[in-house]
């Protein structure tokens, strides 16, 4: 995981608008750090995003921050997995605050990978963590980010586009260094080990545990802040339609590199080629390239 310099976003990269193109290397801390939300993915962590930005804290890092919102920032992830897992660089208080320093909450991966990291970095932010079955949460992560992290249709756009290949190498390294190199065998085991390590770093009377159903109440005590009035906890279920929303993804990033060759001419014949092969493959049968 060497360190990847900072490209620009394409300006041919018209099928997906609504990335961002922000540069955290060259970033500063604006906002407190607030919340550590430190569950793994798949416990309701969406849920919770929406729940903390309810509840004013501004903004709230997710993986989402990273896959589809600001794709640059998964050049920082990538520093941070190399000094963690491969001794390569330094990665401290400096350099988080730089990655989320507009942020005042932090929730799900690849953060969970960097607990002890984070609650060293930020002793002042409380710490909860949200909790699931242990069964179903893997029942629900193999279908889902498992299948992102392994997905064979990702890896081939991460060859060709901006953002996917950014994301892709972070993700598969992170994924494969947490779960020691197979989910599918270590996931309940790690899933276990990861929650005994957090409350072996966080006093219990500074820990909220925290589950999906009971409510505003418990988080709203444990943060210090009142509960919304007339408003119904958020449920972000963002298990429908994943497989499709990633797919649909790599779709309009292939029609990215596309339109790009297009536009370069020339001296991505290959890319072209092998891009329509790949759009045909996609989207054959569905009946047409945005249905």
């Amino acid at each position: 995981m060497a360190f990847q310099p900072y490209t620009p976003k394409p300006i041919t990269d018209v099928f997906t608008p609504g990335d961002t193109d922000i540069n955290r290397r060259e970033c500063r801390r604006t906002q407190p750090m607030r919340v550590l939300a430190l569950g793994l993915g798949r416990t309701g962590t969406a849920s919770l995003r929406t729940a903390l930005k309810e509840l004013g804290f501004e903004d709230c890092y997710h993986m989402m921050s990273a896959s589809v919102e600001n794709p640059p920032d998964c050049l920082m992830w990538s520093d941070a997995l190399a000094a963690k897992y491969d001794g390569q660089g330094t990665f401290g208080r400096e350099q988080w605050d730089q990655l989320f320093g507009h942020c005042q909450a932090i929730c799900d991966w690849p953060c969970v990978a960097f607990a002890k990291e984070l609650i060293e970095a930020y002793p002042e932010a409380k710490v909860l963590v949200t909790t699931r079955d242990v069964d179903s949460w893997h029942a629900s992560t193999m279908k889902t980010v498992h299948w992102r992290a392994t997905e064979p249709e990702l890896k081939f756009v991460a060859k060709f586009d901006w953002a996917a290949g950014m994301y892709q190498p972070m993700l598969s390294k992170f994924w494969n260094e947490f779960w020691e190199g197979d989910f599918e065998k270590n996931g309940k085991r790690r899933y276990r080990e990861y929650y005994e390590e957090i409350r072996s770093l966080v006093p219990k009377e500074r820990l909220l545990e925290y589950k999906m159903g009971e409510g505003w109440g418990p988080l709203c005590e444990f943060l210090e802040v009142p509960v919304p009035e007339g408003k119904k906890f958020p449920r972000t279920n963002d298990t429908d339609g994943f497989v499709e929303r990633c797919r649909r993804r790599n779709h309009m990033q292939m029609l990215n590199v596309l339109f790009r060759a297009t536009v370069v001419g020339g001296g991505f014949a290959a890319i072209v080629f092998s891009a329509t092969m790949t759009i045909r493959k996609f989207f054959g049968g569905r009946g047409g390239l945005l249905s």
